[in-house]
């Protein structure tokens, strides 16, 4: 049996694997900072490989630099020995909700979650710091001394990561936020399925900055429609030369040649009608379409020949004749068509679909003798200037929270059933509240990432939220606050409608977890540092206080397992086993296993199953574990930690 890996993956050897793929005369060796060889790229034939002329030196190129950009790309590439540890004494319906709130640093969180949601999100909303001066930003360094980063910021975790007021006199007043920033995305489109898309909130401080950092990870062509949504703010700010009254939504496809149209609201589906014809400056050639007899007419009776209509002319080859109607005869009609191949379609179909998938419904001539067709509107172009009502209904003791139709909004236009949207920046979770309200009608997923950040007790604006949070008991945190809201929300949407049919089956419920250290020693990690002071730890390398829902979660992150699904807790020979999915994966992390219960786990031909390595009764049973579960259940994948 073989050992889970029990680390998020290494990103670097996992793109100089790809590059080395495609081309291996680029690879080569080099020495790390302790004297060892590892593979490494050879950048200089790498260059050579992607230009067709000859590469000498560095050019001069259109890009975006920063101080510290190459240092945030090192960031998110390097690997962490972390995890996610379940609290369910914080969570609603832990053990069979859909929803995961996680606590933490979201670029830990990011990371940690690249396993399990590769390729997965559908959608990705955020409202990152603003970069005023006065937000706080993330700085990346887990290194230092712990009293020079409390003195440096006021806020620091267990890590010794900070939080920083980014303050223009700093001298760094955009590289910090573009090296937060930058990280981070990177990560995030990793985790976006090929039809997925993120949208980004922002105001006019980086919006030029965010732009150009999102074509650099996204690719320019990825820039939806290649325009952004202002949001129109009706209680805007009157400071300075010129009243603010908006922000920007920046959206970005991961594939635009995978991005589907844009839904309309079950709401707003709604029948058009549109003329048949085109005006001939539109440059579309005439041609001619046989009309067969029966088609509706809006008028009774009526003849029609030569050429009728003035901006739009349409021949008419014979007389056209209607009757009670109906067209009493073919006709053949010659004019500059607007979609002819739809027209053509329903003519000898009954049915068409235009170039988005909305189906075409009827063909009828109006009273003018005109032909038109009317089509189901299923999709839609919403215009790049959107207002939003700004409250919430929940009401929460924080200013410039994002409006729940705002997120409402984005998320009609891309989700359907079964889909995730995820928000790394929460705040005080607008989005898990917007996801709750969509999903009267449909069934969505939210994960939201949120760090424990410290409330200044001493500012007024967030004396509210300091008194809430000694209401609740509950750490003065912004992410406390935001687990209350998703607890009022829910609550509150199922008082609303509670006489809606299957009402119940309304998922309101969140999975709390927290970003912590590996449960892992780190002698499992590093079995060659094996020495007389480590050597107990080798008999059991998991830490103290480490629980055996603990396990499972690393577990299931380090084998890819959807963090999402039902978890059932059951005994077997005497031994508490959890199963996930009932038969996706089963884990035991209890000690003195024997052959009866392995035998038993076996029969049930679960498709994974994962052990504690010390926890086997003997020697003999470990070694006999692959044959017995190739006996009952050849298919299940065995592994220990």
């Amino acid at each position: 049996m073989t050992k889970l890996d029990m680390r998020t993956p290494d990103f670097t050897n996992e793109n100089i694997a790809q590059i080395a793929a495609l081309f291996p005369n680029c690879l080569t060796e080099a020495k790390d900072e302790i004297g060892n060889i590892k593979k490494a790229i050879d950048f200089d034939l790498l260059k050579q490989e992607l230009s067709a002329n000859i590469v000498d030196g560095t050019k001069e190129r259109y890009s975006l630099n920063w101080p510290g950009k190459k240092e945030a790309l090192v960031k998110a590439n390097e690997p962490i020995n972390k995890t996610l540890r379940p609290c369910e004494e914080e969570s609603v319906n832990f053990d069979t909700t859909q929803n995961l709130y996680i606590e933490g640093d979201n670029l830990e969180a990011l990371k940690l979650l690249q396993e399990s949601y590769l390729g997965k999100i559908k959608m990705i909303y955020i409202d990152p710091p603003y970069n005023t001066g006065k937000d706080f930003v993330y700085k990346d360094n887990f290194t230092g001394d712990k009293d020079e980063e409390l003195e440096a910021s006021g806020q620091k975790d267990e890590e010794g990561g900070r939080l920083v007021t980014n303050l223009e006199s700093n001298g760094r007043f955009h590289s910090d936020w573009l090296s937060m920033m930058y990280s981070r995305l990177r990560l995030a489109r990793n985790l976006l399925k090929d039809d997925g898309v993120i949208f980004v909130s922002i105001d006019d401080w980086e919006n030029h900055n965010l732009k150009r950092i999102c074509d650099e990870i996204f690719g320019e062509n990825n820039f939806i429609n290649q325009r952004q949504f202002i949001w129109h703010i009706p209680n805007g700010t009157n400071k300075g030369f010129i009243a603010r009254a908006h922000e920007y939504i920046l959206g970005y496809a991961k594939n635009i040649n995978e991005l589907k149209p844009f839904k309309r609201d079950s709401s707003q589906l709604s029948i058009s009608t549109e003329r048949c014809t085109n005006a001939p400056t539109t440059g579309n050639p005439t041609s001619e379409i046989l009309f067969p007899k029966g088609i509706r007419y809006d008028g009774i009776s009526a003849v029609f020949e030569g050429i009728i209509g003035d901006n739009e002319p349409i021949e008419i080859i014979g007389k056209m004749i209607f009757e009670n109607g109906l067209l009493k005869n073919d006709i053949i009609l010659k004019s500059s068509w607007r979609n002819k191949k739809q027209v053509m379609d329903f003519i000898k179909n009954g049915i068409a679909f235009d170039e988005k998938g909305q189906k075409v419904v009827d063909i009828f001539f109006d009273s003018n003798g005109k032909p038109k067709y009317t089509k189901e509107l299923i999709y839609s172009s919403p215009k790049s200037v959107q207002k939003f009502k700004t409250s919430t209904d929940i009401k929460m003791p924080f200013s410039n929270q994002k409006p729940v139709e705002l997120v409402k909004f984005l998320s009609a236009l891309v989700v359907e059933d079964g889909d995730i949207v995820l928000d790394f920046f929460a705040g005080s979770a607008t989005t898990a509240q917007s996801i709750m309200e969509i999903n009267l009608n449909t069934k969505v997923h939210f994960i939201l990432v949120q760090l424990a950040e410290i409330l200044d007790s001493k500012n007024p604006d967030l004396k509210l939220a300091c008194q809430l949070c000694n209401k609740l008991g509950v750490p003065e945190t912004i992410s406390e606050i935001s687990k209350e809201r998703i607890r009022l929300s829910g609550i509150k949407i199922l008082e609303e409608n509670k006489n809606k049919d299957g009402i119940e089956n309304l998922d309101i419920g969140f999975r709390v977890l927290k970003v912590d250290s590996s449960n892992m020693k780190d002698v499992y990690y590093n079995p060659d540092e094996i020495n007389q002071q480590n050597l107990f730890d080798t008999v059991d390398n998991i830490k103290e206080g480490r629980s055996a829902e603990d396990l499972l979660f690393q577990v299931l992150l380090d084998w890819g397992v959807d963090l999402m699904l039902p978890i059932r807790k059951e005994e077997v020979v005497g031994h508490k086993v959890f199963f996930v999915d009932n038969d996706a994966l089963a884990a035991c992390f209890e000690n003195d296993l024997n052959e009866e219960f392995i035998t038993a786990l076996a029969k049930k031909e679960i498709l994974r199953v994962v052990f504690k390595d010390s926890g086997f009764a003997n020697d003999d049973i470990r070694i006999n574990v692959e044959q017995i579960f190739k006996q009952y259940s050849p298919d299940t994948e065995v592994k220990v930690i």
